[in-house]
């Protein structure tokens, strides 16, 4: 990039917020040297808390030590793969950090996935070790001799209870579904004995930050599910980078540990982050308004990382006039767009001030906030990049030529969060990554100030007539519809035109309204070839586990209804 170009010019940095660097002095640290170092600073500081049942650094690193020793006995050295299936549990959290202090590679995988899901990640990770929970054990079990898994290690909601839960959990556990019995097997470990009678002994083993310390699988929102290498580097510079971000929080902070820890936006921004930082972590396995707010209510956290569909739930929660949230101090909000109402509602509701981002599983995931504190926040754009961080918005018609500022086209970013490629996927690899920029495949603008706004994903867009339809700016007319609590735009077949868009309603509770009071709303709003072909009304639309919508299956939905 040469000096005239508004993206070598770096314009953002003019917006940092006072005390972030714009470029970071990283400390030569591994993930497990951080808990080391937290463990040694705050030994009797609550690490994690789980429903009240608390856990300390000095403890936790002990946990940490064990499993570790165990994963080595179990014949785990570096370079294996060591699969997670668990919600956001106290052995989720000492498990990853033990694979890690091992040179081993974690494979955090979503619980709620079907056994075809698993099967693949298993398989394409090479996974020699599972851990699970009892509720999923049987199912591992069955499904252990179709992959390269040899021990099944599981625990149990009841495994970290604080007095009384822990008496009453083996009575009414397994009524209420949350606690089962685990049949006869071969290799298949319950997690506290195992812990127990294994000394925390793990072999010193040399951790380069070249090494992969992960394979995070993309979310398949669009196609196979892909496994996406992240390094030691990548995941301790972007700790560093994001402590930088928010340089007014120190030691004393509690985070909220609700985002889930098996997706690399909860990995980050809240299970990292607070071990790193020796903050207190509050772990909400199931993340619906209630267990938020009675998390928040009994734990007073102060730092929040979401996404838009738990403000919004909280928000809309009968409760919400009852719990004081006045604790949060800090927001942080990715995945998808945060409506205007909901930031004002819910900063009025705390005091705190929310700040909107930007990543993907392939850069960590942060690589662009908007400024916290003092800094100048844009509703609508996803921020600036964060420090060591570098973008241009590059032309759709030859993937090369710099856009000048204002116009839209595909985001590149290039930073120390950036992956190593896909996991046995040179060609992926090679389509994606070009002289160490990320084609994030998403398509965005730049502004003066040098704050970004993502426009479409460049696989969502829809040409119809001739004409390029990005579904957002569709979207974004009916959010201000003032009965509409969500809607998403895709496009269909249409025999004249190619393609029309399509537009699906989630109405607010109480709510009624007819397919022609929507597109009279469209029309002094959208350009004609813009208006929907269709509108239909859902009680909800799917989504993926960290709240993005899942165009794919309404897509593949209406493809079956015209099959």
């Amino acid at each position: 990039m040469s000096e005239t170009n508004p993206y070598a010019q770096k314009p953002w940095l003019a917006h940092y917020a006072p005390g972030v660097p714009e470029t970071v002095d990283y400390e030569d640290a591994a993930l497990p040297d951080f808990l080391v170092r937290s463990a040694r600073q705050f030994p009797d500081k609550m690490a994690l808390n789980f429903q009240g049942c608390t856990v300390t650094f000095r403890q936790l690193s002990d946990m940490v030590d064990r499993f570790a020793t165990c994963l080595t006995e179990f014949g785990v050295g570096k370079g294996d793969s060591v699969a997670l299936l668990l919600p956001n549990v106290i052995p989720c959290v000492a498990a990853y950090y033990a694979t890690l202090k091992i040179g081993a590679i974690a494979v955090m995988n979503n619980p709620l996935y079907a056994d075809r899901e698993l099967d693949h990640q298993f398989n394409d990770s090479g996974a020699r070790v599972l851990v699970t929970l009892d509720l999923l054990a049987n199912r591992m079990i069955d499904l252990r001799p179709k992959t390269q898994i040899k021990q099944i290690v599981y625990t149990s909601i009841g495994d970290y209870l604080p007095f009384p839960k822990n008496l009453l959990f083996p009575l009414v556990g397994k009524k209420k579904g949350l606690a089962a019995s685990v049949k006869a097997a071969d290799a298949v470990y319950k997690w506290k004995p195992l812990l127990a009678g294994t000394q925390p002994n793990p072999p010193a083993v040399e951790i380069a930050f070249t090494d992969v310390a992960m394979y995070q699988y993309t979310g398949g929102t669009t196609g196979v599910s892909k496994g996406v290498m992240l390094t030691h580097g990548n995941m301790s510079k972007q700790v560093q980078h994001v402590a930088a971000w928010f340089p007014d929080f120190g030691s004393e902070e509690v985070m909220l540990g609700a985002l889930p820890f098996f997706h690399v936006f909860g990995l980050s921004t809240s299970m990292n982050l607070a071990i790193a930082k020796g903050w207190g972590n509050i772990l909400v396995p199931k993340p619906q308004p209630p267990q938020l707010l009675e998390a928040i209510s009994k734990f007073k956290p102060t730092f929040a990382p979401l996404v838009p569909t738990m403000y919004i739930g909280m928000l809309q929660h009968p409760d919400i006039e009852t719990v004081d949230l006045t604790s949060i101090k800090g927001c942080f909000s990715g995945s998808a767009p945060l409506p205007l109402e909901v930031i004002e509602e819910f900063e009025r509701r705390t005091g705190a001030a929310i700040v909107e981002g930007y990543g993907l599983t392939e850069s960590s995931p942060v690589t662009h906030v908007n400024p916290f504190a003092e800094g100048k926040r844009k509703v609508g754009s996803i921020g600036v990049p964060i420090s060591d961080t570098l973008c241009r918005i590059v032309s759709l018609e030859d993937g090369e030529t710099d856009l000048p500022v204002g116009e839209s086209g595909e985001l590149f970013i290039k930073g120390p969060q950036i992956m190593a490629g896909y996991w046995q996927k040179p060609d992926a690899t090679a389509e994606t990554l070009t002289d160490g920029w990320l084609h994030t495949g998403d398509i965005a603008k730049m502004d003066e100030d040098g704050y970004f706004y993502i426009v479409d994903r460049k696989k969502d867009m829809i040409i119809t007539s001739g004409y390029n339809v990005y579904p957002r700016d569709v979207e974004e007319v009916f959010f201000q519809h003032p009965k509409v609590m969500e809607a998403t735009a895709i496009g269909i077949p249409h025999p004249k035109r190619g393609e029309s868009v399509k537009v699906f309603v989630v109405l607010k509770p109480g709510e009624t309204a007819t397919v022609e009071e929507m597109l009279a709303y469209c029309e002094d709003k959208l350009a004609k070839y813009k208006w929907p072909a269709e509108i239909e009304f859902r009680d909800e639309l799917p989504k993926s586990n960290v709240g993005k919508i899942l165009k794919k299956d309404l897509r593949a939905e209406e493809q079956q209804k015209r099959e």
